[in-house]
């Protein structure tokens, strides 16, 4: 259901530019951006790593046909450092990348495999109050026979910053289930100062992947680091899991589809239809079908079997039920 837009303040987002994938999923979200959210007067800025010592090579776009699609969206190109993580981690470009947003203005940002299906200005944000994204399954932790529970585990990271753990929990879930404790996809996050957020978010992943409490010792922090650190860091700066109505981000105004398959495969024909409008035009098409994914998928034909393959009323309940299905009929890319 279409929503009526809010008098929403200005605000600016973010998503990162790199080699590769991401320089394809970037052109999308900008041109589904400008498609749907019209209204948006915020800046786009598309968070470039530059190289240095933590890149074994150098990350930046290339293309000069894709920086040009780009700007021509209203996309700005802006420069940050690695200095922490680089290559040895890079979902932390969205910690370090944060700053290249200018200091004290609200801004939301977003991975580049999300699509804006609907008007961003009807987004109720409360700046003062930082969410993230509650389209998560329960990835982290993994228990091991004999070690530590859900609580054990996550109590250890609020004490480790002095933050109250007690009050992040969901009281209305069973205790040492997933959902009980404070957990979030990264797809989104928002807030009123990328400084302060991101000098935050820098801080406690550094921390928890150098100095980790004991709890910690048989986890995998790759590729969750982001995922274990996000809570704590909106949880110390008074937010939560309530701080943003259902519906609209991963509902009707954004999509965080995440790769192409899956796209196809369960989200919604809104979704698929604002894919194709957008990647229509002979300019963009000209520089999407350089991504062999893209090519394939979108402009011969493929998701349309990966989507025959599936019924969106009765998908499985696991992603990778999901994905074994596409695998096994041999459409699988990324």
């Amino acid at each position: 259901m279409a929503r009526k837009a809010s008098k929403q303040a200005n605000f600016n987002i973010m998503i990162v530019g790199h080699k590769g994938r991401l320089q394809y999923e970037a052109i999308l979200f900008a041109a589904s951006l400008r498609a749907n959210s019209p209204d948006f007067k915020g800046r786009l800025i598309v968070a470039e790593p530059q190289p240095g010592k933590n890149w074994w090579d150098d990350p930046r776009i290339k293309q000069d046909d894709v920086r040009a699609t780009l700007e021509s969206l209203g996309a700005e190109i802006i420069p940050f450092e690695s200095p922490y993580f680089g290559q040895h981690y890079p979902y932390a470009n969205k910690i370090e990348g944060l700053a290249a947003l200018p200091e004290g203005e609200p801004f939301v940002f977003f991975d580049t495999d999300t699509l804006v299906t609907g008007d961003l200005m009807s987004v109720p944000f409360d700046f003062d109050r930082p969410s993230a994204s509650r389209r998560v399954e329960g990835t982290w932790p993994t228990l091991e026979l004999y070690g530590p529970g859900y609580t054990e585990i996550w109590k250890s990271l609020y004490d480790k910053f002095e933050l109250d753990f007690e009050s992040s929990l969901d009281l209305s879930q069973p205790d040492e289930y997933w959902r009980r404790y404070l957990y979030f996809n990264a797809g989104f996050f928002y807030y009123k100062c990328p400084k302060l957020f991101g000098e935050r978010f820098l801080k406690y992943a550094h921390d928890i992947k150098w100095d980790m409490p004991s709890e910690l010792v048989c986890q995998s922090l790759d590729p969750w680091l982001d995922q274990v650190a996000l809570p704590l860091v909106i949880h110390s700066l008074g937010g939560g899991r309530d701080a943003l109505p259902e519906g609209y981000l991963d509902g009707d105004v954004t999509c965080h589809y995440r790769l192409f398959p899956l796209l196809y495969a369960r989200e919604s024909d809104r979704v698929v239809e604002v894919l194709e409008e957008v990647a229509s035009p002979n300019k963009i098409k000209k520089v999407l079908k350089q991504y062999e994914p893209m090519k394939r998928m979108i402009y011969q034909g493929r998701g349309e079997k990966v989507r025959a393959l599936f019924d969106r009323a009765h998908l499985p309940r696991k992603e990778q039920a999901i994905r074994n299905t596409i695998k096994r009929n041999g459409f699988w890319m990324r």
